[in-house]
């Protein structure tokens, strides 16, 4: 069984709870022990913070444990305890520290000691956290016991444990295998009868993490009674409508202090007011670390020359978090931001030999094929995007006529960072999903889980997110999760998205999802749709607003609709004499739907109905 840094910074933050919730004038055993063996200030040695930042730095990403994905390539080192540490016991402060340090790197110890009444308190207290730590005992001064022995030298009273972390002698408690060839993704694919218990020890860090703040104190157990992943679902679920109302600027009950943390970015508000998200810089930093492996799937490679033009400003995540994450590769990249001219891509592509581009397809396709129609002979290797999905259509389009030989999405949203990416054998809205920084569940409205394959909504869970953090959080999207084995050689679980939740329309008693109508248009060229269903002179409208690079004749696109979907048209369970449905269409240009100026998306679904009946 492999044991994990974050339980026992659970086990120490449980001793250091119990140190400082006590007097110094009434007893406390372990207190009484620590100080006679000549530890002055036991909470001191017993810092949760102190020790998580020693070991974040140290492990590169304390959540990462075992493995730690290298930013120049594609591929990781892996991090192992050395089996069992032994520590004489010559200064009780020293083997205080080796003692927590090798059991925070998974190692069995043992302490060749004098005192092993001290030494079994000491683990006792630690192991009362409820998590599962080491294997650890006592030996007498001298015995031949077998294994790494460890010379642990004392620390000044002054020092910084957080930077003892770095010392010599810590590296001696671990062993470190460089996987070439072996992504992150794969690493963790091929790691899967530890997968459970792995999740298991970063959800019970996330809660704890989470109970830190007044919002969540209240609403979730101690971490102790997360023993398995599945214990997951008896989390309560976090709607947008509570993550509004108790995070900034409203409340700041979702923080853990009334302090800054770092990064604050909001959403694009396509369907209410916007939600402001803080990141704390250990947040961001996991988010970037986590991103570059997922850069590196979608087929960005050391040396490319990458056009983004995600969108930025308004405190929009898109150009942001990418930018952070190219900062950490060897490549090359021009954020453009949104705000991209075709003289702009032309001159990249002629004078810096730009061979990616990176943007939401509301943006790229119109400038690509501006693009090409300036330049007939241009061509573009990669394209990446993410925000909203891409037709096929629009696809095929991109091989054909810029010889794109990647084309791949990624999905994201500023609530929660990255959800999943596509590897170049994965088609259509299918994505690999990283249960290691978004543990995605599929729901009904209830927040009950679905069987594997079934449709419903997505609720993601943060693992890696501390500040303001997000459990079981309804993100508001669809889709399915299933057991896939990809040709890429990661195998595990695929999220194949399905689009908003609030992309149903609902009308003369019957539901069409905007997705199948926006499949059914994919052979007239249609690239995006937007559905608005309102009320005038006691009639239902439904008009559909379709957005194409070639002009379209309304009443095509009027006759494909309604026969393949009957209940578009003449078709009702009522008098037909009655005038109550009213159906429309209007065939926009590309680039003429209304889109959010911070976002760039558009609104799929305007239902004015519910507008009216709140009134």
């Amino acid at each position: 069984m492999r044991h994990y840094p974050t339980d026992l910074l659970l086990a120490v933050e449980h001793v250091e709870r119990s140190l400082l919730a006590t007097p110094a004038t009434e007893p406390h055993e372990l207190r009484e022990l620590l100080t006679s063996a000549g530890i002055a200030d036991p909470a001191s040695r017993l810092d949760s913070g102190q020790l998580h930042d020693g070991l974040d730095r140290f492990l590169d990403g304390v959540s990462q444990y075992p493995w730690q994905p290298l930013t120049d390539r594609d591929d990781v080192l892996e991090t192992a305890p050395v089996g069992t540490v032994v520590l004489d016991d010559r200064q009780a402060e020293a083997t205080l520290r080796g003692l927590l340090l090798a059991w925070a790197l998974g190692n069995h110890v043992v302490v060749r000691t004098g005192r092993p009444r001290l030494w079994h308190a000491v683990m006792e207290a630690l192991r009362a956290a409820g998590v599962p730590l080491p294997e650890g005992r006592t030996a007498p001064a001298g015995d031949p016991t077998p294994g790494e022995h460890v010379d642990v030298p004392a620390l000044p009273a002054d020092a910084v444990l957080a930077l003892d972390c770095q010392a010599a002698w810590v590296h001696r408690l671990v062993r470190r295998r460089h996987l070439a060839g072996v992504s992150l993704a794969r690493a963790r694919a091929a790691d899967h009868t530890e997968r459970d218990q792995r999740l298991a020890a970063r959800l019970r860090y996330l809660v704890a993490r989470a109970r830190r703040t007044p919002y969540h104190r209240a609403r979730l157990p101690e971490p102790a009674a997360v023993t398995d992943v599945a214990d997951i679902v008896t989390l309560p679920v976090l709607e947008k409508a509570d993550l509004e109302a108790h995070s900034p600027p409203f409340s700041r009950d979702m923080l853990s202090a009334d302090q800054p943390t770092g990064e604050v970015l909001r959403s694009g508000a396509t369907g209410g007011r916007p939600r402001y998200i803080v990141y704390s810089r250990t947040d961001w930093e996991n988010m970037v670390r986590e991103a570059v492996p997922v850069l590196y799937a979608l087929g960005v490679r050391p040396g490319d020359r990458i056009v983004n033009t995600l969108f930025g400003g308004g405190m929009y995540g898109g150009l942001t978090t990418t930018f952070s994450e190219f900062a950490k590769m060897p490549v090359e990249a021009y954020s453009t931001g949104q705000f991209a001219t075709v003289d702009d891509l032309l001159t990249l592509v002629d004078g810096f030999r730009a061979n990616v581009v990176l943007g939401m397809p509301a943006l790229l396709l119109p400038l690509l094929r501006e693009a090409k129609e300036r330049r007939p002979a241009l061509r573009i290797e990669k394209v990446v995007y993410g925000g909203t999905p891409m037709t096929e259509t629009d696809k095929d389009w991109l091989r054909r006529e810029l010889g794109t030989r990647v084309v791949s999405s990624i999905l994201a949203a500023n609530d929660g960072a990255q959800l999943g990416h596509q590897c170049a054998a994965l088609g259509g809205t299918r994505h690999h999903v990283n249960d290691d920084y978004n543990l995605i569940e599929v729901v009904d409205e209830y927040g009950r889980p679905v069987p594997e394959g079934q449709t419903g909504e997505l609720l993601i869970t943060s693992m890696q997110k501390f500040e303001g953090p997000l459990l079981r959080y309804r993100i508001g999207d669809t889709g399915r999760v299933f057991t896939h084995d990809c040709a890429c050689g990661v195998s595990g679980k695929v999220l194949e998205y399905q689009g908003r939740s609030d992309g149903l329309i609902r009308f003369k008693g019957e539901t069409v999802e905007h997705g199948e109508v926006l499949q059914a248009l994919a052979g007239l060229g249609v690239s995006r749709l937007q559905i608005e269903i309102g009320t005038e002179d006691g009639r239902e409208v439904l008009v559909v607003r379709t957005e194409a690079p070639d002009p379209l004749d309304p009443a095509d696109v009027r006759k494909l609709l309604t026969d393949t979907f009957p209940v578009l048209g003449d078709l009702q369970d009522f008098d037909a004499a009655l005038d109550v449905f009213e159906l429309r269409v209007e065939c926009l240009p590309e680039g003429r739907l209304p889109r959010n100026s911070v976002s760039g998306k558009i609104r799929n679904v305007l239902d004015s109905r519910i507008a009216v009946a709140a009134r």
